[in-house]
């Protein structure tokens, strides 16, 4: 039997070194967690964790409606399905594909938010779905039921406004995109432009990509600092953007114009 290349060797024991036993487990989680908790309970499944104690699953829960920003979701998502014990749904107002808000990345969602009764972190995120969200009532008061029992409520961009209608934001500072700061505000929130606000067990984040900062802060939480830590250098998390046009403080006029002459542009995909 031939041995395998030193550097094939080499990056496999980096591998190892890095995310360790747990982490590499962890990689199958979204599918193998998702399988294991449709058949038991939530009590009856249990992680290893960093402290080398048995643990509950930790059940986290995402709504999709027809228009959501993908990136809202997909990259809180990746981090948040990487942490030992994660167990990441995606509900809707029913089942089968939902459509994101550019149109190319349909979501399968096999649950309706009325099927869920409890789960440990529920995380709104935002996009167009948010107009049919707040506008549906059964779904707000769901919001609020959830979130009674939560360990933590999150959203990412516009998402916030969903909790605000949810009437969650009352007296609370919180931030969104800044699109909808004034939205956030009719709602009785403060409106910060942080990109990641907590306010108890309650933690809003800005515009689209904040939602990553949002969950490696919410993994921090949820297990430690350094799990928190070894994802983002799993997904190599290390933002050094082009440009230095990422928030309203930071744009130019022209770039303001444009980004306003952009989202007025239907999608062109799909």
């Amino acid at each position: 039997m031939t041995s395998k290349p030193k550097r094939a060797r080499t990056a496999a024991v980096s591998r190892r070194a890095v995310l360790g036993t747990g982490m590499a487990a962890a990689a199958a989680l979204p599918l193998a967690t998702s399988a294991a908790a449709a058949s038991a309970p939530q009590s009856d499944i249990r992680t290893v964790g960093s402290s080398g104690k048995e643990e509950a699953a930790m059940d986290i829960v995402i709504p999709l409606y027809d228009g959501y920003e993908p990136l809202d979701v997909v990259g809180p998502y990746e981090v948040l399905a990487y942490m030992p014990g994660a167990s990441v749904r995606f509900v809707g107002a029913e089942k089968g594909p939902v459509k994101d808000a550019l149109g190319s990345l349909p979501t399968y969602v096999p649950a309706t938010y009325s099927e869920v009764e409890r789960c440990d972190v529920l995380l709104i995120p935002g996009g167009r779905s948010v107009e049919a969200m707040v506008a549906d009532a059964d779904f707000l008061a769901w919001v609020r039921r959830i979130h009674a029992r939560t360990r933590f409520t999150t959203s990412v961009c516009t998402g916030s406004l969903v909790l605000g209608a949810a009437g969650l934001l009352k007296g609370l500072t919180a931030t969104t995109h800044w699109s909808g700061a004034e939205a956030l505000e009719s709602y009785g929130a403060a409106y910060t432009p942080q990109r990641t606000v907590r306010q108890g067990k309650v933690i809003t984040s800005a515009g689209v990509s904040s939602g990553i900062d949002m969950a490696l802060t919410l993994a921090a939480l949820l297990t430690d600092e350094v799990t928190a830590q070894a994802i983002q250098l799993w997904i190599e998390y290390d933002p050094q953007p082009p440009f230095d046009s990422g928030s309203l403080a930071k744009a130019s006029d022209a770039v303001q114009k444009r980004v306003f002459e952009l989202v007025k542009e239907p999608p062109h995909n799909g």
